[in-house]
């Protein structure tokens, strides 16, 4: 194994890759390896890549072409959900050394032990592929982002048993795992440790934490709420038949879980609700909607829903339309529906257009819009307790209410990584809320 060097990391997808980035970065520095930007020369370069968004392959290509830019004897490992479920695809990028599986990727620094480049010719079988069985898959290993110290994303659960129609997380992770409450705790104290003031909860689906080991999430957040060094959690997106009304009880009665909210969707018809294999219909999903705003008229929910699935004819779409516009929600999160390998939703026939799911796409980002400003026009005028992120733009920081409102205020009145009272005045052409500060925390 080499010791000693740079390593550069790109990372595609969820806040989950962005834990595990971090897990690996950790892992490198340890061995010797300093962190640093693509362009800086990085005699390493880690991407982790996903599988859910489109152009998977044309988006990996692009970053290792800007890291050969930087540096053409740059040793390029490629790990993540596209790397278990298309290395060999990987493997014949010109540039890409290594390829490692979702067994593999935290073995990293040991399988250094050679960064000259591969030439790739015509009898060379590309990059060096180790990329196991999903079956196989069975250890969780924990971890937390790191780089902000603001905000930073505990993976608390790894891989998932539902199997929906549309989506190929359980070919690329493997089922559903996750650490202890104790292991969990240890990650979230060392992530204070390194200055975090906010910590969100971030997994596959993490509403099954614990069921391994007979714990579970109501559990854990009841213990994570008594670690005095954070000020604030999150919960990540958490399915709706998991989100149950103890958990939104606890949220509700908390002062440090915030009153947001993350609930996927994905149609608000149940036709294609049950086409998607999804474990819930609209029903349920409403009345956790309706018990969220009986609990905390306030609160942020955002919602996932997927456009154009195969099935979704005019009628159904307008369903799901209807449906989300009848919700007392904050924002949406759009998604596009593409064929994926080896999903169930390729037996489905009656195949959406291109163009028509796109158009659907652009109706409901405008309904978004109009949703996120409702929710962000109960708040003008009042006093909000809004955490400050240490990064600026053109002399301008941001920070999030508890309710998940964006805002914007003068970086000369307050300071990066601390809470700020801010009188929230107006929703400016960005759609941010200008802020103005009341006093300093």
């Amino acid at each position: 194994m080499i010791s000693g060097g740079t390593a550069a990391y790109h990372t595609l997808g969820c806040k989950l890759n962005f834990s595990e980035t971090s897990t690996v970065a950790r892992q490198l520095s340890e061995n010797g390896f300093a962190r640093v930007n693509i362009g800086e020369n990085p005699d390493v370069v880690v991407i982790n890549t996903c599988s859910v968004t489109d152009n998977a392959d044309a988006k990996c290509r692009n970053i290792v072409r800007r890291s050969l830019k930087s540096n053409p004897q740059a040793y390029i490992v490629v790990i993540g959900c596209y790397a278990q479920l298309k290395p060999q695809e990987i493997a014949n990028i010109d540039g890409v050394d290594l390829v490692l599986g979702a067994n593999e990727k935290f073995n990293l620094p040991s399988m250094l032990d050679d960064l000259s480049k591969r030439i790739h010719g015509d009898d060379e079988p590309g990059a060096e592929i180790h990329a196991g069985e999903i079956k196989e898959v069975r250890n969780f290993i924990p971890g937390f982002s790191s780089g902000d110290r603001t905000r930073t994303f505990l993976k608390v659960q790894d891989g998932c048993d539902y199997f929906c129609a549309f989506c190929t997380i359980p070919l690329a992770r493997g089922r559903s795992r996750s650490g202890t409450i104790e292991q969990t705790l240890a990650q979230a104290r060392e992530a204070a440790k390194q200055g975090a003031k906010e910590i969100v909860l971030t997994g596959v689906n993490i509403g099954d934490f614990g069921k391994a080991n007979g714990e579970t999430l109501l559990q854990l957040i009841t213990k994570l709420d008594k670690v005095k060094e954070i000020e604030r959690y999150r919960i990540s997106s958490i399915e709706p038949n998991l989100l149950n009304e103890d958990i939104i009880d606890f949220v509700a009665s908390s002062e440090k879980f915030m009153p947001h909210f993350h609930i996927p969707l994905q149609s608000g018809s149940d036709e294609i609700l049950s086409t998607m294999r999804r474990r819930y219909r609209t029903e349920l999903y409403r009345e956790r909607v309706e018990y969220i705003r009986k609990k905390m008229p306030n609160a942020g929910i955002g919602v996932d829903v997927i456009v154009g699935f195969p099935g979704e004819n005019d009628d159904l779409f307008q369903e799901t339309y209807d449906f989300v516009n009848s919700l007392d929600i904050s924002y949406l999160h759009v998604f596009t529906y593409s064929e994926r390998p080896k999903t169930t939703a390729l037996r489905i026939d009656d195949v959406v257009p291109t163009t028509t799911r796109q158009h659907r796409n652009k109706q409901l980002r405008i309904l978004s819009l109009k949703k996120q400003r409702a929710h962000y026009e109960r708040f003008l005028g009042q006093t909000r307790s809004v955490l400050i992120e240490s990064s600026e733009i053109d002399g301008v920081k941001f920070g999030y209410t508890p309710e998940y409102v964006r805002v914007s205020v003068d970086s000369k009145t307050v300071d990066g990584n601390f809470t700020a009272d801010l009188r929230l005045d107006q929703i400016n052409p960005d759609g941010f809320v200008t802020g103005t500060p009341q006093n300093s925390i």
